[in-house]
C-alpha cells in the first residue's frame, strides 16, 4: 500500500472516530471512576494527563529492579525525558494511557498504542510492587479493553517475558480468547476485545497457562514475588 493510501486510512479512521464524538487530546473525563481492589483497597483510576509526570517518575525510581526489567526486557532505572513526555501526553485516541492512584501516588498505569491504520493495539500494564496480586492489572486490562472498543479498536497484543506470572495470571483470568506463541523465552500474546466474541469466559487462556506453565518449571520460587506486569 502507497505511503498516500496509508494516510488516506488514518485521516478516514480520525474522521469517524470524531465523527463518534472521541475528538483528539481532548481529555475523556467519562473514563474516571474510584475502584476497589480485590484485597478492600479504595483507589482511584483515570487517563494520565501531561502534569502526571513527577508521579509517573517517582512511580519508576520506586519500582523493584525486576519489575523494571520485566517491562523493558533490560536494566532501565531512570526514565528518560523523552520517555516521560511520551507516555504522559497522549491523544486519548489513538493512544491512551489510564493510571491507577492511591491518593496522590501513582501506583499503576496501563495504556495501549493502536498500531497505524488497523483495528489492533498493543497493550502494557505495570502494577507498583506492594500492590501487586490485588486485581489491578486485570482491572486497568478491561478498562483499556473497554474504552478502545468504543475507539474502534477490536484486537489486543503484547509482549512480555515467558516467566512473567502475574502478566500471564492476568491473560487467563481476563476472559478473552488468548492466543500466544513463545519465541526465545518472549511470550507474544493477541486476543480479540469485542463484546460478542464467544470465547469470553474466565479461564480460556490454555495456550498461555500451558506456555507459561513450561516456562515457570526453569524458576525459583522467589521470582514469583518479582514478576511484574509489563
Amino acid at each position: 500500500m502507497s505511503h498516500d493510501s496509508d494516510h488516506d486510512v488514518r485521516t478516514a479512521s480520525s474522521a469517524s472516530l470524531v465523527g463518534a464524538g472521541f475528538e483528539m487530546n481532548v481529555y475523556p473525563e467519562e473514563l474516571e471512576r474510584d475502584v476497589t481492589t480485590t484485597t478492600g483497597l479504595s483507589l482511584h483510576l483515570r487517563p494520565i494527563r501531561p502534569s502526571d509526570a513527577d508521579p509517573l517518575v517517582a512511580f519508576h525510581q520506586r519500582l523493584s529492579p525486576g519489575a523494571v526489567y520485566r517491562r523493558y526486557f533490560s536494566w532501565h532505572p531512570e526514565l528518560s525525558a523523552k520517555e516521560v513526555n511520551r507516555y504522559t501526553n497522549v491523544d486519548y485516541v489513538e493512544r491512551l494511557a489510564l493510571i491507577v492512584t492511591d491518593g496522590d501516588d501513582l501506583v499503576a498505569v496501563g495504556r495501549y498504542d493502536r498500531i497505524p491504520a488497523t483495528h489492533d493495539a498493543e497493550v502494557a500494564f505495570l502494577v507498583a510492587d506492594q500492590y501487586q496480586h490485588q486485581g489491578i492489572g486485570l482491572m486497568l486490562l478491561h478498562n483499556l479493553a473497554g474504552a478502545a472498543r468504543a475507539r474502534g479498536i477490536t484486537s489486543f497484543s503484547a509482549e512480555t517475558q515467558a516467566d512473567n506470572r502475574n502478566m500471564v495470571n492476568v491473560f487467563r483470568e481476563s476472559g478473552f480468547h488468548v492466543r500466544s506463541t513463545i519465541d526465545a523465552e518472549v511470550l507474544s500474546v493477541r486476543f480479540s476485545i469485542e463484546p460478542d466474541e464467544p470465547d469470553h469466559s474466565a479461564g480460556r487462556a490454555e495456550e498461555v497457562a500451558h506456555d507459561a506453565d513450561d516456562a515457570d518449571d526453569a524458576d525459583d520460587a522467589d521470582d514469583a514475588d518479582d514478576a511484574q506486569s509489563t
